[in-house]
Order: C-alpha cells, then sequence, then structure tokens
C-alpha cells in the first residue's frame, strides 16, 4: 500500500480538493485561484527576505567600515586618566572575547589652515597598538600611521579633512582645543602647530570628513593628563560587545565606564533598526494580502463542494473532520506558497552580486552610482533567523485564513445541500 494512502481520509480529501479539478469548468476556476494565492505568497515571502538581506547587507557594510577606525569597547577610567593601562589591558584580555586593547585619548578640536577650518575629533594613539583595535594604519593613502612619534607633533588627518582644509604630506595645520588657558590677553583658546604626516581613507564619509589622529604623549600634553585616558578593545565578535562590555564592568579593576559601539552611535542604529521594523511590517502585509485571498478561494471551494460535504456527513463525517478538510487544504496552499518563497528568497539573496551586474548589464542601467553610495556592488547579508521568522510567519498568516472559510464548510446542512441535487 502507497504512504499517501495511509493518511487520514481528511488529509487525502484536501489534498484532492488542492489539485485542479476535471469536471467542470468551476473547479479549474477554483484550482486557478490556488496557485494565485500560492504565488502570491511566494513572491510576498521572496521579496520579504531579499530585502532585509540587502538592508542587511548595507548595514554590515557600514557598520565594518565604521569600525575599521572606531572601537568595538571604550574603557574610561572616571577620575580622567588611566594611570596604569597595560594592568588594566591584561585584565581586559582575560575575557576570551578580547582579540586586543590599545590606550588612548580623544579631544575635541578646531583645525585652521589660513582661512579654512574644521572641527574633527581627535584621538591620540600609540602607532605601535592601534593595529591591535584598528585597521588605520592599513587605510592611509599617504603617509605613515608610523610618523606619529612623541614630541614631533605629526597629524594623519582623513581624506574629506585633509580636502576641506587643502593639505597634504607636509603641509602645516594649526590645532585650537576648547580647553581656554589664561594670557595677559584674556581667555585664549589652546593652540599648538602640527605638520600632516598622513592621510587616510576609512570609507565612511563622516568618519573621513572628522577624524584626525595624533601621537597619545603629544595628546596629553595638549589636554594636559597624566596618563590616557583608557582603553580601546577589540572583540572577536562584533554582536556580541554589549555582553562583553556587560562582563568587563564585573571583572575589571577600577572604577570604570563602559560604552560599546552600539551606544557609540545609538542614534544611527536606532534608525536603521527602525527602518528596518517599517520594512517588515509593510511587505509582511504583502504576505497578509496573498495569504488572506485563500478566504476567497476556501469560500468558492466551500460552496462548489457542498454536495460532497453533504455526502461525507451522511456516511458520518463529523463537522470536525469537514473542518480539518478545508483547513488542510488552505494549509497545503501556504506551505507550498511559503516553500517557494523562502527556496527563490534564499537563492537570490545568496547570488546577489551575480545577479544585479547581470541585470544592470542586461538593462545598460546602474543601481548604485558609487559617487553617491560610496559602494558600487549591491551588498547581501543573508540571516537563518529572518528566514525562519519570515516562513513561520507566513505560514500562521495562511492558516489563519482557513479558519473561517473551514467552520462556514462544518455548518453545512446535509438536507439543504442535497434538496437541488
Amino acid at each position: 500500500m502507497k504512504p499517501i494512502e495511509n493518511l487520514p481520509y481528511e488529509w487525502l480529501v484536501g489534498l484532492r480538493y488542492t489539485r485542479a479539478g476535471k469536471r467542470s469548468s468551476g473547479n479549474s476556476f477554483i484550482s486557478f485561484i490556488s496557485l494565485i494565492s500560492v504565488a502570491g505568497i511566494a513572491l510576498g515571502v521572496a521579496a520579504l527576505i531579499i530585502v532585509l538581506s540587502v538592508m542587511n547587507g548595507f548595514q554590515k557594510d557600514v557598520t565594518d567600515r565604521m569600525l575599521s577606525v572606531l572601537a568595538h569597547i571604550e574603557v574610561f577610567d572616571r577620575s580622567g586618566s588611566m594611570a596604569d593601562w597595560r594592568a588594566a589591558a591584561l585584565e581586559a584580555s582575560r575575557n576570551p572575547q578580547v582579540r586586543g586593547a590599545a590606550p588612548f585619548v580623544e579631544t575635541q578640536g578646531l583645525l585652521v589652515n589660513g582661512g579654512a577650518m574644521r572641527p574633527s575629533a581627535i584621538r591620540g594613539i600609540l602607532p605601535e597598538e592601534e593595529g591591535k583595535v584598528s585597521q588605520v594604519a592599513n587605510q592611509v593613502r599617504a603617509g605613515s600611521l608610523a610618523a606619529l612619534q612623541p614630541g614631533a607633533y605629526n597629524i594623519v588627518l582623513g581624506q574629506g579633512l585633509a580636502r576641506a582644509l587643502d593639505v597634504g604630506i607636509g603641509s602645516k595645520i594649526t590645532m585650537m582645543l576648547a580647553q581656554g588657558q589664561v594670557t595677559p590677553a584674556g581667555l585664549l583658546p589652546r593652540s599648538r602647530s602640527f605638520t600632516v604626516a598622513g592621510i587616510f581613507e576609512a570609507g565612511d564619509p563622516k568618519l573621513d570628513a572628522a577624524l584626525s589622529f595624533i601621537h597619545i604623549e603629544d595628546a596629553q600634553r595638549m589636554e594636559r593628563l597624566p596618563a590616557p585616558m583608557g582603553l580601546r578593545l577589540r572583540v572577536a565578535e562584533v554582536r556580541d560587545a554589549p555582553l562583553v562590555a556587560q562582563e568587563l564592568s564585573k571583572t575589571m579593576s577600577g572604577d570604570l565606564e563602559m560604552r560599546d559601539w552600539s551606544k557609540l552611535n545609538a542614534t544611527w542604529f536606532a534608525a536603521v533598526q527602525t527602518e528596518k521594523k517599517v520594512m517588515f511590517i509593510v511587505l509582511t502585509l504583502i504576505i497578509a494580502v496573498a495569504a488572506f485571498n485563500l478566504v476567497s478561494t476556501l469560500v468558492m471551494t466551500v460552496t462548489d463542494k457542498q454536495a460532497d460535504i453533504a455526502i461525507l456527513r451522511t456516511l458520518g463525517a463529523s463537522p470536525r473532520s469537514i473542518q480539518k478538510i478545508f483547513m488542510v487544504q488552505g494549509a497545503l496552499v501556504g506551505i507550498l506558497g511559503t516553500a517557494l518563497g523562502v527556496g527563490g528568497g534564499v537563492l537570490v539573496a545568496l547570488n546577489i552580486d551575480v545577479i544585479v551586474p547581470f541585470i544592470e548589464n542586461l538593462l545598460g542601467v546602474q543601481f548604485l552610482s558609487k559617487d553617491i553610495y560610496l559602494i558600487s556592488a549591491m551588498p547581501s547579508d543573508l540571516r537563518w533567523p529572518d528566514v525562519f521568522k519570515i516562513g513561520g510567519l507566513s505560514v500562521l498568516l495562511a492558516f489563519v485564513a482557513t479558519l473561517y472559510p473551514s467552520w462556514a464548510a462544518s455548518r453545512v446542512k446535509p438536507a439543504e445541500a442535497l434538496r437541488y441535487e
């Protein structure tokens, strides 16, 4: 005996109703509507998977650019300076997630070259330690990060910042800090001349236009600090940084404050998460519209199959069994549409780097201009939890859509249904 024949009769009848009928044009039309429902669910599911994967890809790309020069975690000593930063770095490294630590001093200042003035986040670093927590040494396009030597008062600028100041390697600029110093002429900003020793390009226009590096000892002199402000840490998994920061706050000694990368860029990441949630809701409505097409399909099926329902009832089928038949039919349509959508969406998301260039070459267009978006390839980051969530939601909506028609089928009265047969 074939395995399918061992199924309960509710499943067998529901499966038969799902397939195209041959007895009448009405049956064929109902099956056509079922195919439309399957296609609608599949397209909605695939679209949601692809769009979320692309959004995740953009977020990952921007995050990687930002974290190439920013720390995963920053550890501050609330006293204002960390006298023994090496001991603190050793404590942090005992956490298996921590991959590197480096001291830093950070301040805000104004960089001046002639009539050009630009605000900048000025970071004091140890060049020989910086490679443990950032990739800025690999992003230097002119000059060298190693040129930052104590007492030399050299500076490495972001490409956008150097362009705005109209400076190059060897140019002299003036750094002015907000902290003033008392002179006979009154309170004046603290200032010092620096020589441009390098220009880096992180790929993030905001960072390239606002960030600069100097040697940590020069920064301490400018800020009049006896030691670095704190440590910058790099962890093995970026997404675990908030959890690692909580663990370090319990295991490291001293009066310390922890800030992970999500807090350092809280506004941007909150905006991205809000955009993803809104997009998820909008595209879920597409799936909902397709899923609830099942309502009309099943209502038409119930109307067309009233005589069959009446015969099943007279043969002893309970209202609950009749309800199961149409729930099986609707669930099969939902599962089939979801499976096709998940398969298509995953396939496109994993191969979007091939599909998009093909479409661009075919149509002679460019979806992403590098001058505007700073990237020329469509990014994609498929996350399986998103896929499972979308698939589960689609099946659930399809199941909910079957409840009313199947309940209506169970309420059909055999005598009335057979009266005109």
